[in-house]
């Protein structure tokens, strides 16, 4: 447009990105006053701006109307153009619009009555696992029942079972595993909830594994194979002794199962009997000697009973538990004798008896002597009897129940012991 109409202004210093109005009106003032006059004259400058002004509005002006017409027709053009697109947008979203409304009708409305069903059918499986839980307990339960009526029937006249106390702490214990189950996802997630399941965990089960302690440590208690204790029947049978066997196997392996801690407990409180009964009627054959002899018959008794114990704990091996993790579980021990050694720190059980018994003894005796008087004068004269019915006593309870006389030998050191704790308070 430059070249077509030449212009006197110098469009290129307006056009400058650095350009300065304030350099541009100064430079101005300049050209057309001497630095040096005052006042300076911005008459000239000014009227020099305003007609750049009115020449480059005239240059618009002259502009727009020459080229108004193809300036109408392209802004038209434009405008048509827009609406076209503007159109076929609008089509384009119609079209998705409804597309968007046919996947909702078909997928998003059938996905949010999907997952209606889902979780329908999650709480119903739940529910389901709740109730196969409950009744497994309920079931088990019952069966504990069964089995503890069996437990019970001795006491009603009735032939003891002895076997079924393992059945019930075998099931007692799978009852408490299906308890323990609580985890996520577990069988017993949810048991804890269920007032029925807890009340039977507080009632049936804290019964029953306290019923089965009681019974079990009453039949080590009771435990007695020796020949030698005086019994209105007489001598035990052959199948007596075995029945004995089986019952006190039984109460072995029912405490075992449930804790191993409690038949170290039951077979300690048994020796521990065993040692105080002893020596409380030894003392007092002691102070009497007619009674020495019946007295040591009954203590040699006592010692046979743990000889024929000891046996029994040697063979008989502990059962697994059933429902305890074999890759994490604790190896058995191969019998029950070896934990009872260890805990007791001895190598076996009847010396173990007379070596304990001995070191009572001789406090008592000592004592016996130290208040002198006729006791302590006749338990000297007769010391000779003393020893030899002592040591009588020890070879007879340490051959166990119904063994023949022999290998005395093999006991001489616990003899020497028991005769020492007595006749050698004596001497003193």
């Amino acid at each position: 447009m430059a070249d077509s109409e030449p212009s006197y202004i110098d469009y290129e210093t307006f056009l400058d990105p650095d350009f300065s109005p304030t350099a541009f009106a100064n430079s101005l003032v300049l050209a057309t006053n001497n630095p040096s006059d005052t006042p300076l004259d911005l008459t000239t400058p000014l009227s020099r701006v305003l007609f750049d002004v009115q020449e480059v509005d005239t240059h618009i002006h002259n502009l727009t109307t020459n080229s108004a017409l193809p300036l109408l027709n392209y802004t038209k053009e434009q405008d048509d153009a827009g609406q076209r697109i503007v159109n076929d947008v609008e089509a384009q979203v119609a079209n998705l619009t409804e597309g968007y409304r046919g996947l909702e009708r078909e997928v998003i409305q059938r996905y949010e009555t999907a997952d209606e069903v889902r979780v329908a059918v999650e709480r119903l499986w739940q529910t389901v696992k709740i109730g196969r839980a409950v009744g497994r307990c309920l079931l088990l339960g019952r069966q504990l029942e069964a089995q503890m009526g069996e437990v019970g029937n001795a006491t009603a006249g009735k032939k003891e079972d002895h076997r079924s106390m393992i059945r019930a702490a075998t099931t007692l214990l799978t009852i408490r595993k299906l308890l323990a189950a609580s985890g996520p996802e577990e069988e017993g997630e949810h048991l804890s909830r269920i007032h029925l399941i807890a009340h039977l965990q507080n009632s049936l089960l804290a019964s029953t594994d306290t019923t089965l302690q009681n019974r079990g440590q009453q039949i080590i208690r009771e435990f007695s194979m020796s020949s030698l204790a005086p019994s209105p029947s007489g001598p035990a049978t052959y199948a007596q002794s075995e029945e004995t066997k089986a019952r006190t196997t039984s109460a072995l392996l029912t405490l075992h199962l449930l804790s191993p801690q409690l038949v170290l407990s039951a077979l300690q409180a048994y020796l521990r009997t065993a040692l105080t009964s002893s020596l409380a009627s030894i003392a007092r054959a002691l102070a009497n000697l007619p009674n020495l002899d019946r007295t040591l018959l009954e203590v040699s008794a006592r010692c046979q009973n743990i000889v024929a114990l000891e046996s029994l704990l040697d063979t008989v091996k502990p059962t697994a538990n059933p429902v305890k993790d074999s890759t994490n579980s604790e190896s058995e021990p191969h019998n029950f004798l070896d934990p009872l050694l260890a805990a007791l720190d001895t190598s076996s059980l009847p010396s173990y008896f007379w070596r304990s018994l001995a070191e009572g003894l001789a406090g008592r005796v000592s004592d016996l002597v130290a208040r002198g008087g006729v006791n302590a004068r006749t338990l000297r004269s007769q010391r000779e009897r003393v020893r030899e019915s002592i040591r009588d006593c020890v070879f007879k309870g340490s051959q166990g129940p119904g063994a023949l006389r022999g290998r005395e030998g093999a006991w001489e050191r616990e003899a020497a012991v028991m005769v020492g704790s007595v006749v050698g308070a004596l001497g003193r």
